[in-house]
């Protein structure tokens, strides 16, 4: 590929990858580049209670700091955030408004996984979905029960 060529958007280089025939891109090096446009926005938040433990286990609640727990019959908060950081806060926000506890926090992604009595967890998600839209001005979407 020409690496003087300037290719502005997604749509862009893939017709030029693929309107390339693949004998011609032998040898040639494509480089992906991951960008995060941070934006200020809560995107995912939902509350729900499994039926089956293997839920439980899958999502790594029972390993690390949990190890040996058993969350079986507690409910699971699930938020996801922009920019990723912001997870912190979340986590912060929510043990405060509720007794809950952190299942998984990851602040490279803006993952946030809370457990515990349904409505505690209930509690939690709906005061950092609030905090998050009132006090420091985020794009949030609307909290789903299941």
């Amino acid at each position: 590929m020409n690496t003087q060529t300037t290719i502005r958007t997604r749509r862009e280089l893939l017709e030029r990858i693929f309107q390339r025939d693949y004998e011609e891109l032998k040898g040639e090096t494509l480089r992906m580049t991951r960008v995060r446009i941070p934006g200020k926005e809560v995107s995912f938040a939902h509350v729900f209670t499994p039926t089956d433990s293997s839920i439980y286990r899958n999502l790594g609640l029972n390993i690390g700091v949990h190890e040996g727990e058993d969350h079986t019959g507690e409910a699971i908060g699930m938020i996801r955030f922009t920019p990723w950081e912001a997870v912190v806060v979340a986590a912060d926000c929510a043990m405060k408004a509720a007794r809950v506890e952190i299942g998984f926090m990851d602040r490279f992604c803006g993952s946030l996984i809370l457990t515990g009595g349904n409505a505690e967890v209930t509690t939690a998600v709906e005061e950092v979905v609030r905090f998050f839209r009132d006090e420091l001005h985020f794009d949030v979407c609307a909290v789903h029960h299941s």
